[in-house]
């Protein structure tokens, strides 16, 4: 009681959540280097992007572009804060979107996916453009129940500029806080044992859940554009190359080389047996893939090494296409 004799109580979280809604999150985050062409090869490097208008000076010349331009997908690769990501989140620059999660948190939706994205360009950037974004907290829903648990989704609308102020796009981003499903208790056998926690499952949509159907049935499936014949992964519904929507696909002989790998020590997540390899791998048919290789010492994993697929189940419900050395 107050000395009033009116009682303060905590608004319901409802009410707290939306106070949040409307509101930029704090100041522009304002790129740490401008647009350069370091890290636009590196990216094109990253995702086999070899558009020459990125990374070919004379044919970006020669070009409508007149000069070389970053892809518009990295537009939010301009304004990330680097290893500040990997903190634990209270460590971390506070804002509001984080003062949100933590409310969040505390009322016991500790979990979070993203569940999708979309984005629109308004020019492309070129090498010297600086790049600030502000991002506004656009929505939040009413509790939903979800396959993964009861939650709220949050939509983010961030707005990019240039250094001269004017818009160069935008992004719409949306994640479900949530909680979790409580596990199944372990079977009863004597001494009380905890279950093994299983591996995160992928989330499955429109675009590429034909593909783990595929992988359950013990095919690696690389999708195809019907109009170009270029192949592409990740599944995704459009043509990079020619924007065409048609496509098929085709299964995979199952060889490769290993193109990058590092070997993953910690942090450990549940659901995995450290340390982890995880490999690019180059798919002989030209495309690559993000994978484990297993049954083989890290120490003897090298780049070029040559691998072949195993689809094997790392827990029950989940297949996953791993690489295995390649016998001689």
């Amino acid at each position: 009681m107050t000395d009033a004799g009116i009682s303060k109580t905590t608004p319901p979280l409802s009410e707290q959540l939306q106070a949040f809604v409307g509101r930029e999150i704090g100041a522009p985050d304002v790129a740490r280097d401008p647009v350069n062409e370091a890290m636009i090869r590196q990216w094109c490097e990253a995702l086999g992007d070899a558009n020459p208008a990125y990374t070919e000076v004379d044919a970006a010349k020669a070009s409508v572009h007149a000069g070389l331009v970053a892809p518009p997908t990295m537009l939010q690769a301009w304004i990330l804060p680097g290893v500040e990501m990997a903190r634990p989140m209270a460590e971390q620059r506070q804002d509001l979107q984080k003062q949100l999660h933590l409310l969040l948190d505390a009322a016991g939706y500790a979990a979070v996916v993203a569940t999708d994205c979309e984005q629109e360009y308004h020019r492309y950037l070129k090498p010297g453009d600086r790049v600030s974004a502000t991002t506004v907290i656009q929505s939040i829903s009413a509790e939903k129940a979800t396959a993964l648990g009861i939650g709220f989704f949050i939509d983010t609308r961030t707005t990019f500029r240039d250094q001269a102020g004017e818009e160069v796009g935008w992004m719409r981003f949306r994640v479900l806080k949530f909680k979790p499903h409580q596990q199944p208790a372990p079977v009863q056998t004597g001494a009380a044992t905890p279950a093994k926690p299983t591996r995160p499952r992928p989330p499955l949509g429109h675009d590429n859940g034909w593909w783990w159907e595929a992988v359950a049935r013990g095919e690696l499936p690389i999708q195809r554009c019907k109009d170009c014949g270029v192949l592409r992964h990740p599944p995704r519904p459009m043509c990079g190359k020619c924007q065409s929507t048609r496509w098929d696909s085709i299964t995979a002989s199952g060889k490769g080389t290993v193109y990058s790998y590092v070997v993953v020590h910690h942090p450990q997540f549940p659901g995995f047996d450290y340390p982890v390899v995880a490999a690019v791998i180059d798919l002989a048919e030209g495309t690559r893939l993000v994978s484990n290789i297993v049954g083989v010492d890290p120490a003897a994993v090298h780049i070029g090494m040559p691998v072949q697929l195993s689809i094997e189940a790392v827990d029950d419900g989940l297949k996953l296409p791993l690489f295995r050395p390649a016998s001689v």
